[in-house]
């Protein structure tokens, strides 16, 4: 007898808006108290204390249009957020400050969340997407340098990117980008070539979300269909399909991979999350707690697994913490 799914460890209220973004920043040494970044429709990024369970910060920096988009850069002081007034906003919150220190227009209309990968300490790369509809820009922070501008070969109807994802091999090797556009295309691409080195078709609707976790090298993506793609890297660089999961309910909105790589979740359209064992995609539970759409899932990075948590921000402007397969 399969046991019946548990309920939240604690729900996050009072964003007054749908939550399109989580982030957390738990690893710190103690006593840092373990936060949650959180993105909302009406354009705050929320700072949770985990402890409370309630806010100490509210940011207001994005004219109160959506946040799709927040991200720690190395530390919990030094934040990054993206908003739907096409704008990334830097933020230094060291010493109670709450105000932007830099920004980057990306004009870009759609709602494809950058990706950021750290080269050395104090240095990272951001990939966005940019006012040309199909193209992906690679910039260095802090000095907003552009590294490359990423085009799709003339002819190829790629349309949009829906979403980014930076990754290297192993420290010092050459970073590598996956995009999965409008079309339904995974590309991998090489940035100091800046040129794609392999294209794989995964889906017949636009890719949503996607992950990958570079030592198995194998990544997963979801759509509005109903159905998870698995897609692997061979040494050739050329994207394969792996296999295919069939879902119940159409409509995945965000993936995300576990940092030690045994689970994943997915956050659907049908109000809920799954879990999923990631090497063999098994399901493992059905979490039902949403009254709406789920926009976003995220884990934790305590360095203690027992305290590993899962957050999912949903449209009906809650937050679910989850405790769950904390001991694998």
């Amino acid at each position: 007898m399969a046991l019946p799914p548990p309920d939240p460890q604690f729900v996050l209220r009072g964003t007054g808006a749908a939550v399109h973004t989580l982030h957390f920043s738990c690893g710190g040494q103690e006593p840092d108290v373990p936060m949650l970044f959180s993105g909302s429709e009406n354009g705050f990024v929320h700072v949770w204390n985990l402890k409370t369970h309630r806010v100490d910060t509210a940011l207001d920096g994005h004219g109160r249009k959506s946040v799709y988009c927040v991200k720690t850069l190395g530390g919990k002081n030094r934040l990054l957020s993206q908003g739907r007034d096409q704008r990334i906003c830097l933020w230094d919150l060291a010493e109670g400050r709450t105000s932007v220190m830099d920004s980057v227009f990306t004009e870009n209309v759609g709602f494809c969340r950058c990706s950021l990968l750290e080269m050395a300490q104090g240095r990272w790369l951001m990939a966005m997407a940019t006012k040309a509809l199909e193209e992906v820009q690679v910039l260095e922070l802090p000095s907003k340098t552009s590294v490359c501008t990423l085009k799709p070969a003339v002819g190829a109807k790629l349309g949009m990117p829906m979403c980014l994802k930076l990754w290297q091999l192993s420290c010092g090797s050459q970073p590598l980008l996956l995009a999965g556009y409008e079309d339904g295309s995974v590309v991998l691409w090489n940035l100091s070539m800046g040129k794609a080195l392999s294209q794989l078709i995964c889906h017949q609707e636009p890719v949503m979300s996607l992950d990958f976790d570079s030592e198995k090298a194998k990544g997963i993506s979801g759509s509005s269909e109903k159905v998870l793609s698995i897609w692997s890297l061979n040494e050739q660089q050329n994207l394969q399909v792996y296999k295919a999961r069939k879902l119940v309910n159409a409509g995945i909105s965000d993936i995300t991979i576990r940092p030690d790589k045994k689970i994943l979740a997915t956050a659907g359209w049908d109000h809920r999350i799954r879990i999923f064992g990631w090497k063999k995609l098994k399901p493992l539970a059905v979490l039902d707690y949403h009254t709406a759409t789920v926009h976003c899932v995220s884990f934790s990075d305590h360095k203690n697994p027992s305290e590993r948590l899962l957050a999912a921000g949903s449209k009906d402007h809650r937050i679910s913490i989850w405790s769950i397969y904390t001991q694998t």
